[in-house]
């Protein structure tokens, strides 16, 4: 009877071991939610998952230049939003942000510090090759578009 017994309870222990995990995956508690940054940057690479689509680009400083890190090598950053099906939606895909694509983006910066984020609101994609003036964001150049909300 024990042995009955004892093969159910281990696998009901394992799968909501393995839930937890799952669970604890979709947290937002790594990103600082009581911050918000705005910043612009050159997209140079669009992952499309199914749990979240992630953009990486090289960040525009206020003086309209691409950052340099103390390397010398451009500032990277990525940008994490919802799935891929969810923001292709919102015309937000590898087609649309593809290298080179130059965007304004408001995120939770993650609380240590690193160069990634959580995507709060809209995207504001400047034209082709049409940066915005130093010290402004995309949503401010004519003919910008907004993908994921209705205002930047």
């Amino acid at each position: 009877m024990r042995t009955k017994l004892f093969v159910p309870l281990a696998l009901a222990a394992a799968l909501l071991g393995m839930a937890g995990t799952a669970l604890a995956h979709h947290s937002f508690a790594m990103y600082d939610q009581t911050k918000t940054v705005t910043l612009t940057g050159v997209a140079y690479q669009f992952i499309a998952q199914a749990n979240h689509a992630e953009i990486h680009f090289y960040r525009v400083g206020p003086d309209g230049k691409l950052v340099k890190a103390k390397d010398g090598k451009y500032e990277d950053w990525g940008v994490e939003m919802a799935g891929a099906a969810a923001v292709a939606q919102q015309g937000i895909t590898a087609d649309s942000f593809k290298v080179g694509t130059i965007f304004s983006v408001k995120m939770n910066p993650l609380r240590d510090g690193s160069n990634f984020g959580s995507r709060v609101g809209a995207i504001a994609k400047c034209p082709w090759k049409t940066p915005p003036e130093p010290g402004k964001t995309c949503d401010t150049v004519k003919g910008s578009e907004i993908l994921g909300g209705s205002t930047f």
